[in-house]
């Protein structure tokens, strides 16, 4: 099959490059190239969207002249969804459009599906969508319902929350294994029992390129089934003791700290992403159901995710070739300071 990827040099589209060619398929990614090349193997189509905005004219020439049996696009803005599609539509068997979660309305409760969640209004031309979450939403939103109509039932939409896995720039779910082989007490949220779910980059991408070649159709929220918190570090901890980094030998053995929301909040701890955060903890009720997708139809469409230990295992190997700071979690001495003002009570082992 012939593949044209937007993107292909970032984690997500990456991964989705690499897979379809592991599984012997013709790939073309388009991208700026800002990022570093495509995978090798991949024809890399050097091209900025923002610039490339007549659908008859430029790159999209080139690229309408051929017959494509699959496009996957990551993008978060409409115009650029809209200028593809124009060129493309009528040259592509089957589209896929990796939307978000955000694009739900309200994620207060629990066990929610895409029938029967709200989503927002769609954006109205291209809104700043690092300014919010709504803003990020409603834009991909539009993409969604421009793809839908312009391929009218040949087109896959896909929802995930958050995916982790080597390669992550975001460095949210990364966090927990850096942090976990460092040994130690360790600062983390209660309660333990709080739900929260993530994907690994690498079965998703493997489940996007399956559902590609079989023309899978509909909307689907992309993550694994939900888990404890608790869950998440004890088997994040396994893959940790078995990745076996060099220079983390001899740690400590780890110690969780659980801390309350109010004491985190005193002590400016912030939640789920970026600098000083705990990642991955969203202690506010309107954010439940973020926490917690049921995604049984998901799982029936072929979705296999592997244990989580393998995830942390893969991941911390990576984070332990990879130069860069990290984007989201606390310090190490910003997370002593914090331990060291807690009314702590007894640590616990990480199972």
């Amino acid at each position: 099959m012939k593949f044209l990827i937007f993107g292909g040099s970032v984690f997500l589209s990456r991964a989705v490059a690499k897979e379809a060619l592991a599984r012997g398929h013709q790939v073309s990614c388009l991208s700026r190239g800002d990022s570093g090349p495509a995978p090798r193997g991949t024809h890399h189509i050097v091209a900025d969207r923002d610039e490339e905005t007549d659908p008859r004219a430029g790159t999209w020439t080139g690229l309408a002249s051929h017959e494509w049996d699959a496009v996957i696009d990551v993008a978060r803005t409409p115009s650029w969804v809209d200028t593809a599609l124009a060129a493309l539509a009528d040259r592509v068997r089957h589209w896929t459009f990796v939307s978000t979660i955000s694009v739900y309305a309200d994620l207060s409760t629990p066990g929610g599906t895409p029938e029967n969640t709200p989503t927002l209004p769609p954006a109205t031309g291209d809104l700043d969508g690092g300014a919010d979450p709504t803003s990020y939403g409603q834009n991909k939103m539009a993409c969604e319902l421009a793809v839908q109509r312009a391929m009218d039932g040949r087109c896959l939409i896909a929802r995930p929350g958050l995916i982790a896995g080597p390669g992550d720039p975001s460095g949210r779910y990364t966090y927990w294994p850096e942090r976990l082989s460092r040994g130690g007490k360790v600062l983390v949220p209660r309660p333990p029992e709080a739900q929260t779910q993530l994907v690994d980059v690498r079965d998703l991408a493997q489940w996007l390129v399956r559902m590609s070649e079989e023309g899978g159709t509909g909307t689907y929220d992309t993550v694994a089934p939900a888990m404890t918190f608790a869950e998440l570090l004890a088997q994040t901890g396994e893959g940790v003791r078995r990745a076996k980094v060099p220079g983390r030998e001899g740690k400590p053995p780890v110690r969780l700290i659980w801390a309350d929301p109010e004491e985190l909040r005193q002590h400016d701890v912030r939640p789920w992403a970026g600098p000083r955060s705990l990642p991955l903890w969203l202690p506010d009720e309107e954010y439940a159901g973020m926490r917690d997708r049921d995604v049984t139809s998901t799982l029936a469409a072929g979705l296999s995710p592997r244990p989580l230990a393998d995830t942390a295992h893969d991941t911390l190997r990576w984070v332990a070739e990879a130069s860069g700071a990290r984007k989201s979690g606390l310090t190490w001495d910003e997370e002593q300071d914090v331990l060291a003002s807690l009314s702590e009570g007894e640590p616990s082992p990480v199972a």
